[in-house]
């Protein structure tokens, strides 16, 4: 079965990662899971004020 979810390395300094870690905790969730959470919402903006983007999947 192939692996649906790709990987990309981030580096960012410790205070925000911290500050991240802090925000994810107080939700329930994991670092890498808020993260993503605030990827959707910028997509999302992005999106709703130039259109849907387009992808190969």
């Amino acid at each position: 079965m192939k692996n649906e979810m790709g990987r990309f390395t981030l580096r960012v300094p410790k205070t925000l990662l911290d500050k991240i870690g802090y925000i994810a905790e107080y939700e329930g969730r994991t670092k890498n899971k808020e993260i993503e959470q605030l990827v959707k919402k910028r997509i999302a903006d992005f999106e709703k004020e130039h259109g849907a983007i387009e992808t190969d999947e």
